[in-house]
């Protein structure tokens, strides 16, 4: 489950610890992707509604950041360790939330050991928080929070000091949101200040309308992308209704140069198509 203390779960060194991954490539912060795991299966059975997904959205943004990716996993070590080795080894910076809690169902702090191909032990400094903060009822299973992946650092929990931890690049919170977001905001803006940019990516937008559809527009947008490979295009389809007619509206995120050349280039010959009628959503300078 997402997070929580209760009935004694595995101990540490308790699980088959496999080699770890030959070859991790070093992230660049300059082209870093950060993905987002939401662990939990409250959530895929729909018991719970993730609100983790916006939140790591508008904190990415708010420092000039994106998401490149989310993935929603549920309570299974297996599964949780196969989607950490994989980001592992893409390299991407990934922020965790759900499943560092001490009852059976929370297992990825066992999955993240077993990804990482080191063992369970007890962290000293995560021990002396959870005591300081429940004293004689911190033993014996609240204590079990503090088991953690060897060479784990800590993330400070400002709620109830049960601190969530990291290994590389890739961070584990619990999955309340009143201790998850102020967590990954220590993350933030502690351990990946490198990935706040001041002249963030930006998006472009516009709508067509008159066109019969994506299909006619595929060698349009194909000859985009080789103009402009930097530039990410998004394409989506409205088949239209009482109140608005069938239109195509279009994407272009980027930096502010390529984003804005890719747009004028793409609004031109989208002009010059016979009776297509385009409208700018979101135009260089305009937008600005």
């Amino acid at each position: 489950m997402t997070a929580g203390a209760g009935s004694q779960g595995p101990g540490a060194g308790e699980h088959p610890v496999p080699p770890p991954p030959t070859s991790v490539p070093k992230p660049d912060a300059a082209f870093s992707r950060v993905g987002l795991f939401v662990i939990g299966d409250e959530i895929l059975s729909g018991k719970r509604q993730d609100k983790h997904l916006p939140k790591a959205i508008e904190l990415l943004r708010a420092r000039g950041a994106s998401l490149s990716w989310a993935q929603f996993l549920p309570d299974d070590e297996a599964a949780i360790a196969a989607a950490i080795g994989a980001s592992r080894a893409r390299g991407d910076v990934v922020l965790s939330c759900g499943g560092i809690g001490a009852t059976p169902d929370d297992c990825t702090r066992q999955a993240a050991a077993r990804a990482f191909g080191v063992p369970l032990t007890r962290h000293a400094e995560a021990q002396r928080l959870i005591e300081r903060q429940y004293g004689v009822q911190a033993h014996p299973h609240r204590v079990l929070m503090a088991d953690f992946p060897q060479g784990a650092g800590l993330i400070p929990n400002p709620v109830n000091r049960v601190a969530g931890f990291f290994l590389e690049r890739h961070y584990f919170v619990p999955g309340f949101p009143e201790m998850a977001w102020p967590m990954l905001e220590w993350v933030l803006d502690t351990e990946c200040r490198d990935l706040h940019r001041s002249d963030p990516p930006v998006e472009y937008t516009l709508r067509v309308l008159g066109t019969s559809g994506e299909a006619d527009l595929l060698e349009l947008m194909q000859e985009l992308l080789r103009m402009f490979p930097g530039v990410r295009l998004s394409s989506l389809p409205f088949r239209g209704d009482a109140t608005r007619p069938r239109h195509i509206e279009f994407g272009l995120r980027g930096t502010r140069r390529e984003a804005a050349r890719a747009f004028a280039f793409l609004r031109r010959r989208l002009a010059e198509r016979p009776g297509a009628q385009v409208e700018d959503l979101r135009a260089p300078g305009a937008a600005e």
